[in-house]
């Protein structure tokens, strides 16, 4: 796909929980188009985020899709309830699923995109036979489970890596980066081969989210300094 048309996803655990129809209006006005949701347990990731109630509420005011990331063990017994309020994406850790097929093939049935996170530490290669049944693959650029992390470099071959492996088997494969994204990487991941930047603290505690939004939206990397 033609990477001008990358797609921005603020992720709403930077959000302000306390004035959370704010973040979203800014979010429904800015250029994003996607709400990024960060379910966490405790227990797949050292943090617990918030449920569904509060995915509810922002489904409920959300004028874009919501791109719904799992990081839970036991992801099927929530895929319904994800479905019920308002996931377009529903996004399962490959560490959390033993019958990952399973899984993405019940997402699908719910009438969702299925996508599959991996952690920083999880090669890419280990999606080689399941590459063609999946919409996005969501990359950890940070170890999981909570924001304002460092970025990982070694991401950028992951990316490039996981490119080749879709390559004439899922060439629509959306390939989706979580965890320290700004302004000073977005341009080369993008190059790398990305589709989709997750972006929390960055949007959120800038001082105009809403020029932040745009001025991820505008990166092209084809203007990239090497």
């Amino acid at each position: 796909m033609s990477h001008s048309k990358h797609l921005i996803a603020p992720s709403i655990l930077a959000a302000d929980f306390a004035d959370l129809g704010k973040d979203i209006r800014m979010v429904n006005e800015s250029q994003a188009d996607w709400f990024h949701i960060d379910i966490m347990d405790g227990v797949f990731v050292p943090n617990i985020s918030f449920g569904f109630p509060v995915m509810q509420a922002i489904a409920k005011h959300a004028q874009k899709p919501l791109d719904v990331h799992l990081m839970i063990v036991d992801p099927d017994r929530y895929l319904q309830t994800c479905k019920d309020n308002g996931a377009a994406i529903i996004t399962v850790h490959y560490e959390a699923c033993t019958h990952l097929h399973r899984t993405l093939a019940a997402i699908k049935e719910l009438g969702c995109k299925a996508g599959v996170a991996l952690n920083p530490h999880t090669p890419v290669h280990l999606l080689k036979d399941i590459i063609q049944d999946i919409d996005l693959v969501c990359l950890m650029s940070v170890n999981p489970g909570f924001g304002g992390q460092k970025f990982i470099r070694q991401t950028y071959r992951k990316i490039e890596e996981l490119r080749g492996l879709a390559a004439g088997i899922n060439d629509s494969l959306l390939i989706e980066i979580d965890g320290g994204v700004s302004l000073d990487n977005a341009g080369q991941l993008l190059k790398a081969g990305a589709d989709v930047l997750v972006a929390g603290s960055f949007v959120f505690n800038s001082y105009t989210p809403l020029e932040t939004v745009k001025a991820l939206k505008e990166v092209d990397p084809f203007l990239q300094k090497a």
